[in-house]
């Protein structure tokens, strides 16, 4: 009973979780580089500076694109230079999110328009090209012709998981049957991608994919899809890898992406994104990677000329 009675008689600590008003005040603030009475839309680089500021905010999230798939991105502090590599002059809704105390959350939009000028090199063009058509399948015969790794500026290789010789022969033909022909149009100059895919298309489902007739749940492998054409475009990686060294053995990157236009074409693996980055091209090899489905992702691919 003395035991019990002086449990009783313990003083409780009451907790409190204090104000949780959420961060009000939301500034999205957009420098676009060398923007100027001459140079409305900026120096053409496609630059923007963005800093976030709001009271009682604790981390912030931005989308840069409302018209593309959702993808926020963490920002430590609030600030980031984002490139944006669509060619010519565009406007794009950004959007940001604000976290404050006790997981609250304020949301703001923003309008920035920007111009992305780029020329890509003659070599590039080339190689992909054969600057009239050519046409390329992943190259099952050496290791390394897929895999996964960080979406990232400074690991450019597939870190996490990389594909053994006709690793997906018996699983996904597919992957290996599908063409993509590039082409060059004399007329006027503009590009155009083909996919022919006899076997189906190797694609995850649902919300992981754009490529039209894909159910909306099951496992990623081999699918029906009728083929598609659409036009691309050469751009400036968006990823931030640095330049390419003279040595292909360590280049990471040429800086310039292919970039699909629509949702109904894909390089290999059909992928949400559209941008497809080219590390490494010559007139027989080229190396790809797309920045995958799930946040964070980077997937990589060998491709050859068919032969």
């Amino acid at each position: 009973m003395a035991i019990l009675l002086t449990l009783v008689s313990c003083n409780e600590t009451e907790y409190s979780l204090g104000d949780l008003t959420a961060p009000s005040n939301i500034v999205i603030n957009a420098e676009v580089v060398g923007k100027d009475a001459t140079h409305p839309n900026g120096d053409g680089s496609g630059d923007v500076k963005f800093t976030i500021t709001a009271d009682k905010a604790l981390s912030y999230k931005i989308d840069y694109d409302a018209s593309t798939p959702v993808d926020m991105v963490f920002l430590a502090n609030g600030k980031v230079t984002k490139k944006y590599t669509n060619v010519g002059v565009h406007t794009y809704t950004v959007t940001a999110i604000v976290y404050g105390a006790g997981g609250t959350s304020s949301v703001v939009t923003k309008d920035v328009t920007v111009r992305s000028d780029f020329t890509p090199s003659a070599d590039i063009v080339t190689a992909l090209t054969n600057n009239s058509s050519k046409t390329w399948v992943v190259d099952k015969s050496v290791p390394g012709h897929f895999g996964v790794g960080p979406w990232s500026a400074t690991s450019i290789r597939p870190e996490w998981w990389s594909a053994g010789v006709n690793e997906k022969v018996s699983s996904a033909n597919c992957f290996y049957t599908a063409t993509f022909t590039f082409a060059k149009v004399a007329a006027t100059g503009n590009y155009e991608l083909k996919v022919a895919t006899p076997d189906g298309a190797f694609t995850k489902t649902g919300s992981l994919t754009t490529l039209p007739g894909i159910p909306s749940s099951g496992d990623e492998g081999c699918y029906n899809y009728p083929g598609g054409t659409s036009a691309f475009s050469f751009v400036p990686s968006s990823s931030g890898a640095p330049a390419a060294p003279s040595s292909p053995d360590n280049s990471p990157s040429t800086q310039t992406a292919i970039l699909l236009a629509g949702v109904n074409t894909f390089i290999g693996y059909g992928a949400v994104q559209k941008e497809y980055e080219i590390l490494v091209i010559n007139s027989g090899y080229l190396y790809l990677r797309v920045q995958g489905t799930e946040t964070g992702n980077a997937w990589y691919m060998k491709l050859i000329p068919k032969p």
